[in-house]
């Protein structure tokens, strides 16, 4: 029986151990799948795109970049009256629309300008730019602006071509000029003289102001500047022929002896200002004396409007006449000024972009309004010019110099763009000084004048 038992007990055994081995082989074969299936994608698949670290020094390299500094341009400048006041905001506009742009403005007076400028541009020591008047100084010398202009065909369409091409297409006439008298209206009415208008002769206005300054007590009755510029106007409407047919520069005709011997007159009779032309120290421009209401008539030109404006004030009432006729007609000097890039500027591009910027009509009408200066630009004119001051008598007189721009003859308005006008222009105001002050006589101050005026076309021969 005991037997029995235990045989019992020995199959019970056997059957739960048979039992325990097969739960536990399902464990076993399912847990290495597992571990196999996990670890092969992550060590044979490829990284995914999108989980590439960005490129970090990409990001960076902007900051560390240098910093460019602004290109500096140097632009000489001078002004008659106001210019430099009014295109200073101008330059400033430019700069803030332009900030790798520096504009450098140096007002220098005129003599500056007309003595000094063109020893520096010829020793490689000048500026970018400059406003000038004697272009004939800087020919060949100018940057041709044209290659450089976002729209070159503009700039060429609306200023005349003549100055253009005196400027070698080097910038743009800033401001027209036409040269007449200036004539204190008031002191016509205390005298009880009417103010004469067109078709006076230079002989006629030398009696009458000498009566006017007689009635009223006034210093002098008569004055002209003291350049050959201003000179040439009248010289030219007394019959001169100033630059023949050839082209070249005589100044030994009768219409330049006659209007000589009538401004060595003035000075005969003591009714002209001594110091404008043969003080110690020359004054220039009879517009100072004018100024003090102690000169009845002042013959200089359109650009003295907006300093008479604000220096007069009320003091008096005054107007501009139309140039005194004579053989030749009646005719001013058609002039100007110019602003200009040189050749040898370092920034051409940069300059050229001021320029295009300041020939732009909405710039340009504004330094005409702001100047009181006549406009070259064909744009402008057309449209009209509302100048900034409402002053009547400037108004006035920034009409009569706009009627006088039909009558300017040929060589008039040939003169100032003339390539050797500089040969002339800086001879003649000396050699007319000597003879008005009787250091030369007037045959010998015309052959003098002649022979200043052959020799600096020579030398300028290249």
């Amino acid at each position: 029986m005991k037997l029995k038992n235990l045989l019992v007990v020995l199959l019970l055994i056997s059957v739960l151990l048979a039992a325990c081995k097969t739960a536990e082989t399902p464990v076993t074969t399912e847990v290495a799948p597992v571990e196999e299936a996990t670890t092969e994608p992550v060590t044979e698949e490829p990284p995914a795109p999108t989980e590439e670290p960005p490129a970090a020094t990409e990001e960076v390299v902007p900051t560390e970049e240098p910093v460019v500094e602004p290109v500096e341009l140097r632009f000489t400048y001078y002004a008659d009256g106001v210019e430099a006041d009014v295109i200073a905001p101008l330059l400033d506009q430019f700069m803030a629309e332009n900030p790798d742009i520096v504009v450098i403005l140096d007002v220098v007076p005129y003599q500056t300008i007309d003595e000094q400028l063109p020893v520096q541009v010829d020793s490689g020591e000048g500026p970018d730019l400059a406003r000038i008047t004697n272009f004939g100084a800087y020919r060949g010398k100018l940057l041709d602006v044209r290659p450089f202009l976002a729209d070159a065909a503009y700039y060429e369409a609306n200023f005349p071509a003549p100055i253009l091409s005196a400027l070698g297409y080097g910038g743009y006439p800033d401001a027209l000029t036409v040269t007449g008298p200036f004539v204190n209206q008031t002191l016509f009415a205390q005298a009880g003289i009417e103010v004469p208008g067109e078709g006076t002769t230079w002989e006629e206005w030398t009696t009458i102001t000498t009566q006017v300054a007689q009635a009223t007590g006034v210093q002098y009755a008569i004055s002209i500047d003291r350049t050959g510029h201003r000179f040439a106007g009248p010289a030219m409407s007394m019959g001169a022929t100033l630059i023949n047919a050839d082209g070249n520069f005589t100044v030994d005709t009768p219409g330049f002896r006659t209007f000589a011997e009538i401004v060595r007159g003035w000075f005969d009779a003591g009714i002209t200002p001594q110091e404008v032309w043969l003080g110690a120290e020359p004054v220039n421009s009879c517009i100072t004396a004018f100024k003090s209401g102690q000169l009845v008539m002042c013959m200089s030109g359109s650009w003295q409007i907006n300093g008479l404006v604000n220096d007069v004030g009320d003091a008096f009432d005054w107007v501009v006449v139309p140039n005194p006729t004579g053989p030749g007609g009646s005719t001013g000097i058609a002039g100007g000024s110019a602003v200009v890039g040189f050749a040898d500027t370092e920034h051409p591009q940069e300059v050229a972009r001021l320029i295009e910027f300041l020939v732009q009509p909405e710039n340009y009408s504004a330094f005409s309004a702001g100047a009181s200066t006549l406009p070259a630009q064909s744009e402008v004119a057309a449209q009209g010019v509302e100048f900034s001051n409402d002053n009547p008598l400037a108004l006035a007189a920034l009409q009569v110099f706009t009627n006088e721009i039909t009558k300017l003859t040929d060589q008039a308005a040939s003169l100032n763009v003339h390539p050797y006008a500089f040969a002339y222009y800086r001879n003649s105001a000396n050699r007319i000084a000597q003879y008005l002050s009787g250091e030369l006589t007037l045959d010998e101050m015309l052959i003098n004048l002649q022979q200043d005026i052959d020799n600096a076309i020579a030398e300028a021969q290249p």
